[in-house]
């Protein structure tokens, strides 16, 4: 089976799915004329607004803040501790040169499909609700309108997948990866009774709605991600010697990746394929994803909350993919070249620098970002399963989620990860098409609300 696996994952995520991602990636930062550095202070501004002053009561969706916290929620997960730790092991060290490049092309991405979800979004039960669905049902010809419930497929499917037993399943080896370092032992018994905790405060949250779902991520995102980024912080000004050579290393090892893994790795194609496929898993641009929590925002323009989309990006990989990469290679840890790990190496990085004890640490913050990237999912998978079945289905997606969550706690790590790969692959094919069919539209927003913003063309 695992075989069968790797052998779809490698069709889906083969040349012809990175040529796609980064030619539009590419093509979208041309239309747009490179928006993601044209409009990036105004994004930062944005953003570090949220933190003082006066917040505006919204009577109608949640607070474009509330939005990108949200999105991020679902973005900033796993994929940050284990997906990167995975990456460096399969690729070697270049894979982070690459998840760079991802992370600036998606950046363009990002600010089109949030912009383009608020555009094109509709208003259900005094909720925004818009996204890849909705832009293709409502922005492209009705030919082309099967694509949209394609998409919303992938996305229920995906939801139980990429946004929950990935999730659950690295939450529970970092806890036991805590337990055993100080002297504990792993059981099945207490996997599931940590999964039948989490499933019962998941459903709790999920059937809050959208606006439960903002409030919760606005609290807990940039508590955990500020810590988490703290902690990283200590590691690099304990081995501050080993940054210039790390930084080196990621460089020569994206263009000669058997230099720096001693012949293990010897594809450049190899490190570039991961790099970009945990790029996208990370920060999901080109999935479209992201733009289903975006469309909820109460904002003036389509691309005001456009510009969140360029944060979300920037914060879930430049800034703490980064951290996670530079940890693992400063700390002096052995990398198993050629095998797919997860968060236990990223503990191992840690914990050789500041001790064993860290390891509770990184499990709470991994409790932290992947209960937030399940409650992100959960939104997101709603919302694909209210566009094909209709808004009275979100209960009953909310209770199958609470079940898999269950299920997640006892699947191994490597099916888990080969199959959301994969999910990820198709779900980004519809988004990807729409996205290029409408890049006249998102061209026009992006004119005017830059005339708007008095920012120069």
């Amino acid at each position: 089976m695992l075989d069968v696996l790797q052998k779809i994952n490698q069709l889906v995520w083969g040349a012809p799915a990175l040529v796609l991602i980064l030619g539009v990636g590419i093509f979208l930062t041309v239309r747009t004329r490179c928006v993601q550095l044209r409009l990036f202070p105004r994004a930062l501004k944005d953003f570090f607004s949220q933190f003082s002053g006066k917040k505006e009561k919204r009577n109608d969706g949640v607070s474009p803040f509330q939005a990108l916290c949200t999105a991020l929620a679902a973005t900033v997960g796993t994929g940050n501790l284990a997906g990167v730790a995975g990456a460096i092991a399969i690729g070697g060290p270049g894979t982070l040169f690459w998840m760079w490049i991802c992370a600036f092309l998606g950046m363009a991405i990002k600010f089109a499909e949030a912009t383009l979800a608020v555009h094109f979004r509709v208003k259900e039960k005094g909720e925004y609700v818009g996204g890849p669905m909705y832009m293709i049902s409502r922005g492209m010809r009705k030919r082309w309108r099967f694509l949209a419930g394609i998409y919303s497929f992938f996305g229920v499917v995906a939801a139980f997948g990429v946004g929950n037993a990935t999730q659950i399943n690295a939450v529970i080896t970092g806890v036991n990866q805590a337990v055993i370092s100080f002297g504990g032992a792993a059981s099945r018994e207490g996997n599931l009774l940590m999964g039948v905790g989490l499933a019962v405060v998941i459903a709790a949250m999920l059937l809050g709605g959208a606006r439960r779902i903002g409030l919760v991520a606005e609290r807990l995102v940039p508590f955990a991600s500020a810590a988490y980024l703290l902690l990283g912080a200590v590691v690099l000004i304990a081995r501050a010697e080993s940054i210039l050579p790390a930084l080196g290393s990621i460089v020569q090892g994206a263009f000669s990746p058997r230099a720096v893994t001693g012949g293990v790795i010897g594809s450049v194609f190899t490190s570039m394929r991961v790099g970009v496929s945990r790029g996208v898993f990370t920060n999901e641009a080109g999935m479209g994803t992201a733009s289903i929590a975006h469309a909820g925002a109460d904002v003036a323009h389509p691309a005001q909350q456009g510009v969140m989309g360029i944060m979300e990006v920037f914060l879930d990989t430049v800034v703490i993919c980064t951290m996670t990469a530079l940890v693992i290679l400063v700390s002096g840890v052995a990398v198993p070249y050629g095998e797919d790990v997860g968060v236990a190496l990223t503990t191992q990085a840690f914990s050789a620098v500041c001790g064993d004890w860290v390891s509770v640490v990184i499990a709470a913050a991994l409790c932290c970002f992947a209960f937030a990237t399940v409650l992100g999912w959960g939104l997101y998978g709603a919302r694909c399963a209210q566009y094909l079945f209709g808004p009275g289905c979100w209960k009953k997606f909310v209770y199958l989620q609470a079940v898999t969550v269950v299920i997640s706690a006892a699947l191994e790590t490597g099916t888990v990860w080969l199959l959301s790969e994969i999910v990820n692959g198709l779900m980004a094919i519809p988004n990807l098409i729409a996205l290029l069919a409408l890049s006249p539209t998102l061209a026009r927003l992006t004119k005017d609300y830059a005339t708007k913003k008095k920012t120069a063309l």
